[in-house]
């Protein structure tokens, strides 16, 4: 135990114990040893069990009887000896007390077990007569602990030595100077396998050769059903019982508290006598209106929202025992699901089915700002795709983000191990389409649509460089890309995080579109995909925001970095998660 946990439990007379039951079962033995040979050590018995015990409590009394160890003075410390003028350094010298103290410093680390302080060096003939001397007056040792000591820094002098001696000579064929790149594990040094800018890799399938790993990592859920796509969910906790403001005709006196009167005026406000004006939804609005920027609606909207509430209900003769925050509460609730089911509803398999009728593919145009999860939703959407039995294309048209068509090839390659041509008749169900960077977003699109059409594939997916809504130029050639190519579906992708930000985003693209395009009609935002969901707990408020400045669906919702993190709206989730109090 000691040798194996010297720093748990710290023994100071271990080395003596051991030399002296060395010393001891030689001594007792020894002649049996010399006269019986190796049949003595296999068939003789060595009771030593009373011996050892016995220097054991000798060995445990030494130590207690040793004396205290002594603090030292100031007078015998290295620092005393010191004078101003030795502590002065001036530019150019090396100070010769900081090399005698490195010197020290290193004798200290090769002495294990000393905790003696460095010695000057006029005292190294006294500690060289002296073995006691070396140690100071901390403590005092016993002639065995002497002659350890001694031994092992013979031992490791010797050692040293050795290794000096053996030191292999320098070899005749020098390192190569300079820096030598790093090669990552699944990385490529070569860099004709990094350029993608060849034409002749789209659609061949030995440039996206397929991935071992982990499908866990990719799937999350193994429980659920292919090709589904799941609602979204939200569990809220039960709500407690607001204080709700109870109507009173302010015409009629006030009663006293605790009499008769107080209690009919109660009973006659609850009953619903009376027709609600703006004065008595006033409050309540306002705080309604406080709740809904608390949770990430945009501050017009929710106070556009609060206006069209205070008409609908103003006037309205209220229900038997109910009061204006519930009145109000419900009509909100309404309100707001009606926004989250607009009246075009996206159903995405059934036009990608009606254009296989048609026998083209069916062209799915992401655009947003940048940083949102177009790219990583474009992948997720892909994944449902193909479970529901459709052959992808991804048209790679981001061509200035650095690593966003090797961000697409390494989608597709995953996709293709989740789905490999095996399991579908010999058939690649997912296929990159790329043309390499600097090269015209609009331009990658058609050809991407047109090999689309020749090869057979159900859908393209455009996956489009983000920019921010105010750079014009940017904005220019996405509506370029879309009026020249004509895409069946535009999807926005914005995040869940944002709050104003997210009208003034969706606004200036469509503007944007509107002003850029040279139809009569000009194609606007189909649809919207939220990304980041499972990032904002209950604050919801931009997916009300989104779709009231749009009156468009949201059509997807990003939940997570798995491939099945894809849901579609309940609205009557959002709504009760936008409620909570």
């Amino acid at each position: 135990f000691q040798v194996g946990f010297q720093k748990i439990l710290t023994l100071t007379y271990v080395d003596k114990l051991i030399d002296d039951v060395h010393k001891e079962f030689r001594d007792k033995y020894r002649n049996e040893f010399q006269q019986k040979g190796t049949l003595g050590l296999l068939n003789g018995t060595f009771d030593f069990k009373e011996d050892f015990l016995h220097l054991l409590r000798e060995a445990e009394e030494s130590s207690k009887i040793r004396a205290p160890t002594a603090m030292k003075t100031f007078e015998q410390s290295v620092k005393s000896q010191k004078t101003v003028k030795s502590m002065i350094e001036t530019r150019g010298e090396k100070p010769k007390e900081k090399v005698k103290n490195k010197k020290n410093k290193g004798s200290k680390k090769e002495a294990s077990g000393t905790e003696a302080a460095t010695v000057p060096s006029k005292a190294a003939p006294d500690a060289k007569q002296n073995p006691l001397a070396a140690t100071g007056d901390r403590e005092e040792l016993t002639k065995d602990e002497i002659l350890q000591k001694n031994r092992e820094e013979f031992f490791k002098k010797r050692l040293k030595g050795g290794e000096k001696s053996n030191k292999s000579p320098k070899p005749e064929t020098q390192k190569e100077k300079g820096k030598k790149p790093r090669v990552w594990e699944l990385g490529n040094s070569n860099a004709k396998v990094l350029d993608y800018s060849n034409s002749t890799t789209n659609g061949n399938t030995d440039t996206c050769p397929t991935e071992e790993y982990d499908p866990d990592m990719a799937l999350g859920d193994r429980d659920r059903e292919p090709g589904r796509l799941y609602d979204l969910e939200y569990e809220s906790d039960e709500e407690e019982p607001e204080e709700e403001k109870v109507i009173q005709n302010p015409s009629q006196p006030r009663a006293k508290k605790g009499g008769l009167g107080g209690m009919f005026g109660m009973l006659k406000g609850l009953v619903g006598s009376k027709s609600l004006t703006r004065e008595d939804m006033d409050s309540v609005l306002e705080k309604m209106k406080d709740h809904l920027i608390a949770k990430n609606v945009a501050a017009d909207i929710a106070v556009q929202l609060c206006e069209s509430v205070a008409k609908k209900l103003e006037g309205k003769v209220m229900g038997t025992f109910t009061t204006v925050t519930s009145t109000v509460k419900q009509a909100l609730q309404e309100s707001l699901v009606q926004i989250l089911q607009p009246q075009r509803r996206v159903d995405m398999l059934r036009d990608v089915m009606d254009a296989q009728r048609h026998r083209r593919p069916y062209v799915v145009t992401f655009c947003g700002v940048n940083g949102v999860g177009k790219s990583t939703n474009l992948a997720k959407i892909s994944f449902w795709l193909i479970e529901n039995g459709f052959s992808v294309l991804i048209a790679a048209c981001d061509t200035f983000r650095a690593g966003a068509v090797e961000q697409l090839r390494t989608h597709t390659r995953r996709l293709n191990a989740l789905h490999p041509p095996e399991s579908h008749g010999g058939r690649t169900m997912v296929q990159l389409y790329e043309k390499g960077y600097g090269k015209d977003a609009a331009g990658i699109a058609m050809e991407a649509i047109l090999y689309a059409r020749n090869q057979g594939f159900d859908v393209v997916l455009v996956d489009t460089a983000g920019r921010m809504q105010d750079n014009a130029p940017l904005m220019t050639a996405l509506a370029k890309l879309i009026a020249v190519n004509t895409p069946d579906l535009v999807l926005f992708v914005g995040e869940a995080l944002v709050g104003n930000e997210a009208v003034d985003q969706l606004v200036k693209f469509n503007k944007a579109l509107a002003d850029h395009s040279m139809a009569q009609t000009p194609r606007l935002i189909d649809g919207i995909v939220l990304t980041k969901f499972d990032t904002i707990d209950d604050k919801v408020g931009a997916a009300i925001s989104m779709t009231y400045i749009t009156s468009k669906p949201i059509v997807f919702v990003g939940t997570g970095q798995t491939y099945c993190d894809l849901r579609s709206l309940n609205a009557k989730a959002v709504v009760t998660a936008l409620m909570k109090a």
